[in-house]
């Protein structure tokens, strides 16, 4: 007799990670949206420092990485959460705030993760579409909120497709939002995003406490190995949920070290930024001259549809990409894992690899450009 496991397992989505982890170095990996950049020397420093204490338990209350984060953002330590990675504590909110009958609202495509929300719990999930940009459609989720929405997600920048909305519309919409629904701003790209500065989303905090941004250490800080993240919380309440439903010892000693280091180095911060924006620049217009539009992109990838040929599906088209760039030596994302067959994200990554990228993706397409 087979092992029994739960109903709500067969519910839940397998996360699409990507593939192509164990392979030569030479590979270009722009599949993940990771940095192309390592850790700073002063990171590992503080990493190594610790690794002697590896015998005790890492400090369960992350009271000094909450501290330099109160520091640097200006919130009360009280109401920020540390987790491994911030989709650890996404998934503890849906745990903390999702039940039967409740409802979660989000656009789609998005994070791969918010399926997972739901389906965990029983709450019913309620998609909207993207506009015509690919950007959140911020009327459209307001009209789906109900007396039974307890949680809405609004990516920003969303992945996949890099796209962002205005602070002026989020603020507008998050003031309309019922107090008894949470909100969660996934800012996991906010850093990358020039339509407004990614430090001004704070100044709701003090104004809506049903409101929550959620950041990483994984994407411009360049820790994505180590898994950390925070939540900066408009209340107590939300840190108190999420920790209560949450295994103890969630960020380990090494994460924490090397997060509150990394901390302390904007000026590298400001660098990458400017690195990845000049990668945005080059790869939109080796695209377009290609034949190929890209999303406005104001995270640290690309999304874009492939052209498909008459007589051919999206999905079989970028299969054969996908599969014609690895055998060049470029990882990518599918977008049909992703929630649309044909297309493609794809990370910046080392001046190096972009060429490789573009110089492979050249030899695998066929536009009016490239003939």
């Amino acid at each position: 007799m087979a092992i029994e496991f739960s109903e709500r397992l067969r519910r839940i989505p397998v996360y699409p990670a990507a593939d192509a982890y164990a392979v030569p170095d030479d590979v270009a990996m722009m599949a993940s949206n990771e940095s192309p950049d390592p850790p700073l020397p002063a990171v590992v420093d503080a990493i190594t420092r610790v690794l002697g204490g590896l015998n005790r338990y890492p400090d369960p209350s992350n009271s000094r990485l909450r501290g330099a984060l109160a520091d640097r953002y200006g919130v009360p330590a009280s109401r920020i959460a540390i987790g491994n990675g911030s989709v650890e504590i996404l998934m503890a909110a849906g745990e903390a705030l999702l039940e039967p009958g409740a409802e979660l609202v989000y656009a789609w495509p998005s994070f791969s993760v918010y399926p997972h929300l739901a389906a965990a719990s029983g709450a019913t999930e309620i998609r909207v579409a993207l506009d015509d940009e690919e950007r959140h459609d911020l009327e459209a989720i307001a009209r789906e909120i109900t007396v039974a929405t307890r949680l809405v997600i609004v990516c920003n920048p969303n992945n996949p497709t890099s796209t962002a909305v205005r602070l002026a519309d989020i603020a507008a919409f998050v003031a309309d939002v019922p107090r008894h629904v949470a909100v969660i701003l996934d800012e996991a790209y906010c850093e990358f995003n020039l339509l407004d500065d990614p430090d001004a989303s704070l100044e709701l905090l003090g104004r809506h406490p049903n409101l929550v941004l959620l950041r990483t250490f994984s994407k411009i800080y360049g820790l994505s190995g180590l898994r950390v993240g925070f939540a900066l919380a408009g209340s107590e309440d939300f840190v108190r949920a999420v920790n209560q439903v949450r295994q103890p010892f969630f960020c380990n000693s090494a994460a924490q070290a090397a997060a509150m280091e990394a901390l302390r180095h904007q000026d590298a911060v400001a660098e990458r930024v400017e690195r990845a924006i000049v990668a945005r620049v080059e790869i939109e217009e080796e695209l377009a001259s290609m034949g190929i539009s890209c999303a406005e992109s104001q995270a640290n990838f690309a999304w874009f549809d492939l052209p498909v040929p008459e007589g051919e599906e999206p999905g079989d088209v970028e299969a054969a990409v996908v599969r014609g760039l690895a055998e060049r030596g470029v990882i990518v994302r599918a977008g049909g894992a992703l929630g649309k067959p044909g297309a493609l994200r794809v990370t910046y990554g080392t001046p190096d690899h972009n060429r490789r990228f573009l110089a492979a993706l050249r030899e695998l397409v066929r536009t009016p450009a490239t003939r």
